[in-house]
């Protein structure tokens, strides 16, 4: 028996590591012995990637937002399946009737295919593609059973169903159905009638005569009880402390000084004596019901007086502590139903009348009917649905795959990978590798890893016209290429999305690591100018702040002298001190230093020139190539070093992806990522800026005369007495 081949893979090498190309059917098939160690990434988020998201949503099977490799693994089994001919996933061009396997499986596609081509009004046609299932309204009419058992109000004629579906979506809340409308599952409408029988069953105890004490006015009695408990309850709790201390008989009315304060105030609102008693202590055991009652609840002791004590105790001009008790007793089965009310949101929702009506009679049968007949169709729908999945998996799964197991489209250029967004425009340059993120400050954490120079940007951008809600996200983009130039937080810029809408940019972040070689080679020279720069500057600032000090010390000692009284008046003990003789030799010392550091600064300089000059003329290019390569090299060798370390993984990873190599980023590549502003080819040019400033001559002379010097000394030096 011949054992079979192992498949041949092909494998190209970028970012530094091996990628495996995808170039046949055959690829595709073998692709589970494929070792996922090879693998670029082993998942990804579907957020945030531009990518067809039907197809996404398609592969990521389990729903739980990301997309895994078996999950891709089947994906690709699950169209081969389905494909007479495999290198249709190759081809870009729509998908022939006649693509599908000669099966079960594959007649049910073409049937459906035949049916998909009646509704777009092709019957006579033989090619298919993502475009003709756009249209979800004419694919699944709302008024037609479409198989996902969700039934929208459309597909009854019933108005009295109608609006029960629409109370169930007020209740419990819309579920879509392929139509695009809003609509009701088996399990939405089971859960809603088993919540309006528990209420139903509540409010059906209540009908009970000992939890109506005043029959059909009970709901308003109770709530005109409920407004003043808690106000009676504590009106006689006052009465018996003034009982038990007559010292609190005084106290127990409202202190003093409250009394003043609201006697300050304008009481038309009769709400500012809320907070007194219901009534004076003075009254004993009986509440009054009409004259000495606090203005303030004056309506709701009338409420009382009229719906609970007149029916349950007669007229009454007040109320006793025991015939309080009694009321209390008597409305008390009616409360303790009430809080066993069950916390549902049909309760809320709904009247109990309507609850009634609905679970009474039979809305929940017909409902259920209703999905029943919508399901009898499901299996054409579904053939519908698997078409569909079909036709996005022919146009974008071969692509999702470049993306996911190699970083075939990042790599080539050719296309723009899934996960850049866009391009960023900042500091006349273009950030191709922009990546949308969500926490600025959780992507920066493990994306520093990257070694990249990133720039972190909220963007925003108007949706509609001036005045809207702008839209908002935020994005990194690294800059590979270039110089730092004037890039700092507060940087504005703009970005282009993949959709080519225009977004205004700032940075409000940056991860600050080398750029370019390049760069590198100039930042000694930057360091020293900027130290001279600062060294000047701080000179400056201290003769300017020394001149000002002096010229004011000045001023002020010709005033004084102006104003002062003569000096035979001036006492012993206040006349001023007597200056320091001068230190002829303290002064000289200070001259001598300063003449041997400008000897030494001298005879070094001369030194260097006359070392300089003495070279040959193709010896000094060299000799300042070298000084310069000495000042340069270590910070070039740094920041190469730290180039070749750059790499993609960190900046996917802190975005949820599962990165399963280092995608390096290597200084050629990074220059392909950023470009810098450049003149287009073929473009003139006029040198001549009318605003520039004058150029001092200074250097070019001293440079003239270095010049003349070398090619004069051996001349000069015949002329020298010997």
């Amino acid at each position: 028996m011949t054992a079979s081949m192992p498949h041949v893979w092909r494998f190209f090498r970028a970012g530094g590591f091996d990628q495996v190309q995808l170039n046949s059917p055959a690829d595709l098939a073998a692709l589970r012995t494929l070792d996922q160690k090879l693998w670029a990434a082993l998942a990804c988020p579907v957020k945030d990637l531009e990518f067809d998201r039907k197809t996404l949503e398609y592969i990521d099977s389990d729903g739980d937002g990301r997309i895994r490799a078996p999950e891709l693994l089947d994906a690709v089994d699950w169209a081969l399946a389905r494909l007479a001919d495999p290198a249709t996933l190759f081809r870009d061009e729509p998908l022939a009737v006649s693509a599908f396997r000669d099966d079960d499986t594959g007649r049910r596609l073409t049937s459906a295919a035949r049916r998909l081509l009646t509704l777009v009004d092709r019957a006579d046609g033989q090619t298919l593609s993502v475009a003709d299932l756009q249209d979800l309204q004419k694919l699944f009419p709302p008024a037609q059973p479409n198989g996902d058992g969700i039934v929208p109000a459309a597909l009854t004629e019933d108005e009295r169903l109608k609006a029960v579906i629409a109370d169930i979506i007020a209740c419990m809340g819309a579920e879509k159905d392929r139509s695009g409308e809003d609509g009701v599952s088996e399990t939405s409408v089971n859960e809603f009638f088993a919540q309006a029988g528990h209420a139903y069953a509540w409010y059906q105890k209540g009908q009970d005569t000992a939890l109506q004490p005043f029959g059909d006015d009970t709901a308003a009695a109770i709530a005109a009880l409920l407004a003043l408990r808690e106000k009676i309850n504590d009106y006689f709790h006052r009465v018996a402390l003034a009982d038990f201390d007559p010292r609190a008989g005084v106290l127990m009315n409202g202190e003093e000084g409250e009394l003043v304060r609201l006697a300050a105030l304008n009481l038309a609102d009769v709400t500012q004596t809320a907070s007194l008693p219901l009534a004076t202590i003075g009254h004993g055991e009986q509440l009054p019901l009409g004259k000495g009652v606090n203005p303030a609840w004056r309506a709701a002791i009338d409420a009382l007086r009229e719906r609970v004590v007149l029916p349950l105790l007669g007229e009454r001009e007040a109320l006793t502590l025991a015939d309080w008790r009694a009321i209390n007793d008597k409305c008390a089965p009616h409360l303790a139903w009430q809080a066993e009310k069950p916390a549902l949101v049909v309760l809320e929702k709904l009247e109990p009348k309507r609850l009634a009506w609905m679970v009474e009679g039979d809305s929940r049968e017909q409902l259920l009917a209703l999905i029943a007949r919508d399901r009898t169709v499901s299996e054409e729908a579904d053939n519908l649905i698997d078409l569909d999945r079909l036709l996005r998996y022919q146009q974008h799964l071969l692509p999702l795959l470049n993306n996911f197991i190699s970083f075939r489209d990042f790599y080539t250029q050719r296309e723009k990978a899934v996960f850049q967004s866009g391009r960023l425009f900042i500091d006349g340059k273009s950030c191709d590798l922009v990546v949308k993120v969500g926490s600025i400050d959780e992507h920066a954490k493990m994306a520093a890893a990257s070694g990249s120079f990133l720039l972190y940007c909220e963007c925003q951008r108007r949706t509609v016209a001036a005045g809207a809600e702008r839209e908002k996200m935020n994005i990194v983009a690294a800059v590979t290429a270039g110089e730092e130039g004037n890039l700092m937080v507060g940087r504005n810029g703009v970005f282009y999305d993949r959709e080519g809408r225009d977004w205004d940019a700032r940075v409000v972040r940056m991860t600050q690591n080398a750029i370019s070689v390049r760069e590198a080679f100039w930042v000694p020279y930057r360091r020293i100018a900027r130290m001279i720069s600062e060294q000047i500057q701080k000179f400056a600032a201290n003769s300017d702040q020394s001149a000002t000090t002096s010229a004011m010390g000045g001023v002020t000692a010709t005033a004084q002298q102006a104003t002062a009284v003569p000096v035979a008046s001036v006492p012993a003990a206040v006349a001023p001190a007597p200056k320091a003789p001068f230190d002829i030799a303290k002064f000289a010392g200070v001259f001598a230093a300063i003449g041997l550091a400008i000897g030494a600064i001298g005879t070094a300089l001369a030194a260097v020139v006359g070392g300089f000059l003495a070279l040959k003329w193709w010896q000094m290019p060299m000799a300042i190539g070298g000084g310069m390569l000495l000042l340069s090299g270590p910070s070039m060798l740094l920041a190469w070093f730290k180039l070749r370390r750059r790499n993609l993984a960190p900046i996917l990873d802190a975005n949820g992806w599962a990165v399963n190599t280092q995608a390096r980023l290597s200084i050629g590549f990074g220059g392909a990522l950023t470009q810098v502003a450049a003149l287009p080819q073929g473009s003139e040019r006029s040198l001549r800026d009318p605003y520039a400033g004058k150029r001092p001559l200074w250097p070019w002379l001293l440079l003239v005369l270095l010049a003349a010097a070398w090619f004069a000394r051996d001349w000069l030096w015949l002329l020298l007495p010997q």
